[in-house]
């Protein structure tokens, strides 16, 4: 079965939804096709900057999300050798572009929240892409239970195995080697934590925390395993006793975050990224085909940037592509193919515009996580030295200087 839509979008996920509401927004349809049964709220909670809200607001939903998830004041480094503490960064501090505001957001609140401003005709669910094919001026996306999506425009917002970052010549995401751990922790009464994030580092290991609100806690754990290390990996109690063991210094309560959190939490994954010079020849978008998100970018989750950059695609692609689409020219002395062909060349400036402007954002993002990791996990003497006694405040600081962006508004000019 054959069927015609104008703007196909592969992946439900913070991408793949904030660009359909983007469109939305502006009285352009989009459907959206997922692969699962339902919205993929797995992953707990992200960081979301300062610039993640400035593009929630373009969209409309950032002060419904501000209800439910307080403000951070700042960040605490400390070492889990010495237990002391390296860095302690304020947050409340202006930037080129305004104040800044942090907050850690739930995943499933943030989904459903852009998922509720959308049509239910908008997202169809057991919608795997299994190929893609070229068809003139349009594409033909095939999927696995035997329907076929003719569209004008095909956007991938299918993640790090995206099947559209493939079709584009993209290789897949590189390992560096570490691994993740992410769990969360309901107390379900005051956990007593002040309204900051912190990390710690130190014996090969990043560990950190931030709290949502009064009772949900949210924490991560990197590491580079060794081979004797990989086999604790298909046991969440061995992981969970490992994790406990590589903390060192650390407060008790602190400890207790980890305690407390269910063994289901335990499942560690590795930590991908994009060689960044792969943007430079590589095509972000082609003919009438692009990539956002992780699709685009997928990096090291160092910086917290992951998810507020596929934000900040998100807006940039719909005002570009709206203003594309909205570009007609008089169809009075023109047959159906010089239409067709008129509109083809127009979405393909649309897209190439949205690339120019998200290809060296991405790289600079891809680049300053990876460089951030490597020095916050580094296990040497003279670099734990630097990170501790030098680096440690720069470092944190490199966190709001990176979120300090406003990718614009959500309308054409």
């Amino acid at each position: 079965m054959e069927v015609d839509e104008d703007i196909v979008i592969v992946g439900a996920g913070i991408a793949g939804l904030t660009t359909s509401l983007g469109l939305h927004k502006l009285g352009i349809r989009s459907l959206v096709l997922e692969s699962s049964d339902e919205l993929r709220t797995a992953g707990y909670a992200l960081t979301l900057w300062t610039n993640a809200w400035k593009a929630l607001d373009a969209v409309g939903i950032g002060d419904s999300l501000r209800l439910q998830h307080e403000l951070l004041d700042g960040n605490v480094s400390a070492s889990t050798l010495s237990g002391l503490e390296t860095s302690n960064t304020s947050f409340k501090v202006k930037g080129n572009n305004g104040d800044h505001e942090v907050r850690r957001v739930k995943r499933n609140l943030l989904l459903e929240a852009i998922a509720k401003e959308l049509p239910n005709a908008n997202i169809r669910y057991f919608s795997k892409v299994v190929s893609i094919e070229e068809a003139g001026f349009y594409k033909l996306v095939h999927l696995a239970d035997g329907t076929t999506y003719k569209t004008k425009v095909l956007i991938g917002c299918d993640g790090v195995n995206s099947v559209v970052a493939r079709w584009l010549g993209f290789k897949k995401p590189a390992s560096t080697g570490r691994m993740s751990i992410r769990g969360s922790v309901d107390f379900n009464y005051s956990h007593g934590f002040e309204p900051k994030s912190r990390q710690f580092f130190g014996n090969g290991v990043r560990f950190g925390f931030v709290p949502c609100d009064d009772n949900f806690v949210y924490w991560f754990f990197t590491w580079t395993p060794s081979s004797q290390e990989k086999e604790r990996e298909d046991s969440p109690a061995k992981m969970k006793h490992f994790v406990l063991s590589k903390l060192g210094k650390v407060p008790d309560r602190i400890r207790a975050v980890i305690e407390n959190t269910e063994l289901d939490n335990f499942i560690p994954y590795p930590i991908r990224y994009r060689y960044p010079w792969e943007l430079l020849w590589r095509n972000i978008s082609k003919d009438n085909v692009c990539v956002t998100g992780d699709a685009l970018h997928p990096m090291t989750p160092d910086i917290g940037q992951g998810g507020c950059a596929a934000l900040e695609d998100s807006v940039v692609l719909a005002r570009c592509l709206a203003k594309a689409l909205f570009d007609e020219t008089s169809k009075e002395s023109k047959d159906k193919d010089e239409r067709e062909l008129d509109e083809y060349k127009r979405i393909e400036m649309g897209l190439n515009k949205y690339a120019k402007e998200r290809k060296w954002r991405s790289i600079e993002l891809i680049s300053t996580a990876y460089i951030v990791g490597f020095i916050q996990q580094s296990n040497g003497k003279i670099m734990t030295f630097l990170r501790d006694k030098i680096l440690a405040t720069f470092l944190s600081g490199l966190q709001l200087k990176k979120a300090d962006f406003d990718c614009g508004k959500l309308r054409i000019s």
